[in-house]
């Protein structure tokens, strides 16, 4: 669910139940603008993440969650990425903390159109989560 129009704004996943208070739970201070469910992929994931913009600098290839780049790959930040199969949930902060964002198959060369975020840690979304 986003705070903004377009699946734009802050981004908050909400795995299947039910949520009296949501705006409190997770520190919502307007209301949702947009929402859109997260395809199930039953298969291989797989994500090459870029320092820079345009895909370049160090390049990584991911096959796992990663909690931190910084740790794993000796990398500071991830500015660009190419998402080759799966559905990823990507963070600003190590740990799976901060803003978060999804992307799903395709190549995001920057990602100024998400607040400029620079993200730390990745996971896979993953229909085990039910």
């Amino acid at each position: 669910m986003y705070d903004q129009i377009n699946y734009m704004g802050n981004g908050y996943f909400f795995r299947r139940g039910e949520y009296a208070d949501y705006m409190f739970m997770f520190g919502m201070n307007h209301w949702i603008r947009s929402c859109r469910m997260i395809p199930l992929h039953r298969g291989s994931y797989s994500m090459r993440i870029y320092e820079r913009d345009n895909f370049m600098a160090q390049m990584y290839e991911m096959m796992n969650d990663c909690n931190s780049i910084m740790d794993r790959y000796r990398m500071s930040h991830c500015q660009s990425c190419h998402v080759m199969d799966g559905h990823w949930l990507m963070y600003e902060h190590a740990n799976y903390r901060g803003r978060m964002w999804h992307f799903g198959p395709g190549q995001y060369r920057n990602f100024i159109s998400y607040g400029g975020m620079r993200f730390i840690s990745m996971r896979r979304f993953i229909d085990s989560w039910y």
